[in-house]
């Protein structure tokens, strides 16, 4: 079963019909109220909670309301046609919500409908986006991918350690397949583009997951990727960031649209799920290492109780970080509770 969905109001689908008449090119407020059956002022009130959810809709005399810029929605029938069928068949259900608290949090609050099957859900926007350690994602609305991904894997939780370094060779993967060769991974969740002005954040994965330590478990891979971001969102971030549509006007190349990066993120996305719960971490470590962002770089490691300077010294086999402190000591590092940053450059 796959197909689009809203959130469970009306207003939801009220509003992708209102957009979709504003991608086709500008509308006066008397046409987008025929169209909608609506007086001129509740369209007003709809645009001005459209602005508010992220969009730059600007209202000129003579022109009417128009999108400040260019944006696509996306199509579940879409993102599946470009899939090669090996992978389409993995896919049980896919959903594209409109608005949503989180992805990942509604496939956790989902029972699995079978074992063998991948439940994808993706969201034009996010009320409640979180990453890694609960922090906020921005999460605007038809700007970037939110995308989770929910899949049973044998062996147990223990084994899902590593789960997050294998989704980030995926995506960086399916990045440089599309013109993206720039892209890395910093350990032990972010995607980034590294330069001289150190590392610039583009996408962050979050794993969650629920099942026996030993037995059964399913986990649910979530990936935020900025795409397009709106100035209004970008005040609000604290940190270095990037997104694709910079990305590809520095190397002036044409961006794909969001359901082509979809459609390029699970095209590797899955195979390498199915790869990893058949022969685990291994097969990922040199893949891991040609994007590692850390590797042999002066990184600064925070935890509860201490901050320390050393050297990364790439992925143990676990998936644990492998750090040389300046004293001399070697220590390998799993994600839990810490953070680990690039030391800045002179």
């Amino acid at each position: 079963m796959r197909r689009n969905s809203s959130a469970p109001h009306n207003p939801g689908m009220d509003d992708r019909a209102l957009l979709e008449h504003l991608i086709r090119g500008p509308a006066s407020g008397d046409e987008l109220a025929r169209a909608a059956g609506q007086t001129r002022a509740a369209v007003w009130k709809r645009i001005e909670a459209l602005r508010e959810a992220g969009l730059e809709i600007a209202a000129q005399p003579g022109r009417g309301y128009a999108l400040v810029q260019p944006l696509d929605l996306l199509e579940a029938d879409a993102i599946l046609a470009a899939l090669p069928p090996a992978v389409r068949s993995q896919i049980g259900q896919l959903d594209i919500a409109w608005s949503i608290d989180s992805t990942n949090s509604e496939l956790l609050r989902r029972r699995a409908t079978e074992e063998t099957s991948v439940e994808v859900l993706m969201a034009e926007r996010q009320t409640g986006g979180r990453g890694r350690r609960g922090r906020i994602w921005a999460s605007p609305l038809a700007a970037h991918l939110y995308l989770s991904v929910a899949r049973s894997f044998g062996g147990g939780l223990a084994r899902l350690g590593g789960l997050s370094l294998v989704a980030g060779v995926a995506v960086a993967e399916a990045l440089h397949a599309n013109g993206f060769e720039g892209v890395r991974l910093k350990w032990p969740n972010d995607v980034v583009i590294a330069g001289p002005e150190g590392l610039r954040k583009l996408g962050g994965l979050l794993i969650e997951g629920s099942g026996e330590h030993a037995g059964p478990a399913r986990a649910v891979i979530g990936l935020g990727l900025n795409v397009r971001m709106p100035e209004a969102a970008a005040r609000d971030i604290d940190q270095p960031w990037c997104d694709l549509v910079s990305l590809a006007a520095e190397e002036t190349r044409v961006l794909p649209d969001r359901n082509a990066i979809a459609a390029a993120m699970l095209e590797h996305l899955l195979p390498a799920l199915e790869l990893f719960d058949a022969e685990g971490l291994a097969p990922f470590l040199p893949r891991y290492a040609d994007v590692d962002a850390l590797a042999g770089q002066s990184v600064t490691l925070h935890s509860a109780n201490a901050t320390q300077a050393g050297t990364a010294l790439g992925v143990a086999e676990d998936g644990a970080l492998r750090l040389r402190f300046d004293d001399g000591r070697e220590q390998r590092v799993h994600a839990g509770e810490v953070s680990v940053r690039r030391a800045a450059t002179a």
